[in-house]
């Protein structure tokens, strides 16, 4: 009886390096991951840290959960930068604020109060006529 290989991952390669040769694209993955390997050494240097290692890493127990996790809100919106989170910040404030005028004149009687762009009116009361 044969047991299916299931466990078998086929890897492709990634489309813009698709034209390489398989020897060009193993020394681009290669330069890629001696790279990222380098910027980490610089970064645990930087910061005066240490990796643990085999013999640490399989002396912890895998079942460990500390007591009481570190918490902090999530972002309201998330970004790949402070500048950008910062601009989507702004822009909704922008949007708020609009929203607000505008449903402030409809509220007075205005009908046709501009509304920001992607933004829908509160409905009218009802008026039974």
């Amino acid at each position: 009886m044969s047991i299916p290989n299931w466990r078998t991952v086929t890897l492709s390669k990634i489309p813009c390096w698709a034209h390489l040769s398989d020897a060009q694209y193993r020394q681009r993955i290669a330069s890629l991951q001696e790279e990222i390997e380098a910027e980490a050494a610089a970064a645990r240097e930087a910061a005066g840290t240490q990796v643990l290692g085999v013999e640490k890493i399989l002396a912890q127990d895998p079942l460990y959960r500390p007591k009481k996790l570190a918490r902090s809100p999530a972002p309201l919106v998330h970004a790949a930068t402070k500048a950008a989170r910062k601009a989507f910040y702004e822009a909704y404030s922008w949007f708020v604020g609009a929203f607000r005028d505008a449903a402030e004149k409809l509220r007075r009687g205005d009908r046709s109060a501009p509304f920001p762009a992607g933004s829908f009116p509160p409905a009218l009361p009802f008026v039974a006529g």
